[in-house]
């Protein structure tokens, strides 16, 4: 079986700003335009009310949410599964197996749901019981409408029972003389359990006789030989049924143990596996299982999906992953150390602990947004984005360079935004109105919305630190929200074990920011900005987390250290 396909998702960071959606759509576009026509851009958290704003304007739809991207038994499972049912026969069993070539398959109820495992092994225990008791006694528990139709026997007796219960019947075939078997009926008809005899023969009469007259439960002529008239008759009044076959009786006889069903060997005690679980946690898991193949169930409904064997979780196929706008695992969805990462575009530091099992392309230059990089991709493929991608790569470049005045703008920024605001047919100041006019955070947003609307994670020398930042046209409402931000910024430092968090509110229009502070009260005290109270600072001139506020943090945590 060829490997399953898994996704390839283009996805930004976790909290992600217009900067991380925007590239991971411009990127996503530009692979499945070039050379990866099943990338999706994907998005690890929720799509900020100004993204949205975008995307509707650019008439885009939001990226799926991917909150993780580990291989799960979902993805690599098996699909076209052959199964049994519980009352397939032996032989409906055996047949299919043999054609597929598979020695062990799940059964299923008339719901999909796995209720049982039936390996080759327990079908030759149907046949040849490894303690040898069905070669002493003959007893077969059967329905007779399974022996009908496994031998395609005609009934020509008393009618077959409509409800195909199975039996105890003892098979008793008449290779032995007339007398002897007649012995054998009368026996069995003075003990009482003569009906449970089904007499297997071929052109005897005699012997069809006795069965039928005894009141035997019923009787298999082999060989297509016929059943004279009046035994016909007689066999419907005393409720025998006859059936009639072209097969052999060493044939029928085998065939008969063959109608015999799964569910009297299939494994009822298995271990199933949920669709979203992750391969990586079933790897260890299922080893110390004694069991092959586990069926893969749907949580909700529990219906069987696909099937897994302990083969597939030796080398599994991953996830493949393109990251855009960062660089670092604190910073990426959940599992990107499982998956694939293919490439990465970024404008951020390098953090130094995404490592990769094959060599990827890593382009990370000093420019204000990664949407930059993306544009340029484009260019330099001789490629134009759509109309509705070029918008938005018109968005991460204005929201993260504050439409070219902060001090990470660089000449290809500019270059790129010219280009892509003519494909998008906007002007890139009116559009930065506009933008920046959507869902003021300070005035209608909670805490938790500020603090995680764009909020990054960073690891300098051993010292954990967050740092979040929203972005206003003017500060008026910040006073009234300092004292609640300033619990939630403690609150999130404490529960999260940070030595430092940041809440940086940028006013764009005046180029200047109120910055609060919580954790470590040295590397509080030491940030290089106007200290207006312990914990809350103003920073005239400073808009960029990544070219102001981060080296200050670091500043501050070398002047303690």
């Amino acid at each position: 079986m060829d490997a399953p396909r898994l996704p390839f998702y283009v996805i930004g960071h976790r909290n992600p700003d217009t900067d991380a959606i925007c590239s991971a759509i411009g990127h996503a576009e530009l692979l499945r335009r070039t050379s990866e026509p099943d990338a999706i851009a994907a998005r690890c958290g929720v799509v900020p009310s100004r993204t949205a704003w975008v995307l509707e304007k650019a008439g885009v739809p939001e990226p799926p949410l991917v909150s993780d991207v580990r291989a799960t038994a979902g993805m690599i499972c098996r699909r076209n599964v052959i199964c049994a049912k519980a009352d397939d026969t032996f032989f409906e069993a055996y047949r299919s197996m043999l054609a597929s070539g598979v020695r062990c398959v799940p059964v299923v109820s008339n719901e999909g749901k796995a209720t049982g495992m039936l390996r080759y092994l327990d079908l030759l225990e149907l046949l040849l019981p490894g303690d040898g008791s069905e070669m002493m006694v003959r007893t077969v528990h059967v329905s007779l409408g399974k022996i009908a139709t496994t031998l395609h026997a005609e009934s020509v007796g008393a009618p077959l029972p409509e409800d195909d219960a199975k039996e105890d019947l003892v098979m008793l075939v008449g290779a032995s003389s007339q007398a002897t078997i007649g012995r054998r009926l009368k026996t069995a008809a003075k003990e009482g359990n003569v009906g449970r005899y089904l007499v297997v023969c071929g052109d005897r009469p005699v012997v069809q006789h006795y069965a039928i007259e005894h009141g035997a439960r019923a009787l298999l002529v082999t060989g297509g030989n016929d059943v004279d008239a009046t035994l016909r008759t007689m066999a419907e009044e005393k409720g025998v049924v006859i059936l009639r076959c072209s097969q052999d009786t060493a044939s029928s006889t085998t065939l008969i143990r063959c109608s015999r069903t799964v569910d009297q060997v299939m494994e009822t005690e298995f271990q199933t596996v949920k669709l979203g679980e992750p391969i990586s946690r079933l790897r260890k898991s299922l080893a110390a299982l004694d069991q092959d193949l586990f069926p893969v169930a749907d949580p909700v409904t529990d219906r069987m999906v696909g099937v897994l064997s302990k083969s597939d979780l030796v080398d599994p196929p991953r996830t493949r992953v393109a990251l855009v706008d960062h660089n670092e695992y604190a910073q990426a969805v959940k599992g990107v150390e499982e998956a694939h990462i293919v490439e990465v575009i970024d404008h951020h530091r390098l953090a130094g602990d995404l490592v990769s099992r094959e060599p990827i392309r890593f382009l990370n230059e000093p420019v204000g947004s990664t949407s930059t990089l993306v544009g340029r991709k484009f260019d330099h493929r001789d490629l134009e984005p759509t109309p509705g991608t070029a918008l938005c790569l018109c968005a991460g470049i204005i929201s993260d360079t504050l439409c070219l005045t902060s001090p990470t703008t660089t000449d290809l920024d500019r270059k790129m935004l010219k280009w892509l605001s003519g494909l998008a047919g906007i002007d890139p100041e009116r559009f930065k109105s506009e933008f920046f006019a959507v869902g003021s955070l300070l005035a209608s947003g909670t805490a938790d919305d500020v603090l995680n609307a764009d909020r990054k994670e960073f690891d300098d020398d051993g010292v954990r630190i967050t740092i979040a930042q929203i972005e206003e046209l003017g500060l008026q409402a910040f006073d009234g929200r300092r004292t609640e931000l300033e619990e939630a910024l403690r609150d999130l430092a404490k529960s999260e074990g940070y030595d430092l968090a940041v809440l940086a509110v940028t006013d764009i229009a005046r180029h200047h920011s109120l910055v609060l502070a919580a954790g470590d009260r040295r590397i509080v005290d030491a940030l290089p900005f106007e200290r207006v109270e312990t914990g809350y600072y103003e920073a005239p001139g400073v808009v960029s987390r990544k070219k102001q506020i981060f080296p200050a943090v670091c500043q501050a945590i070398r002047k303690i250290g």
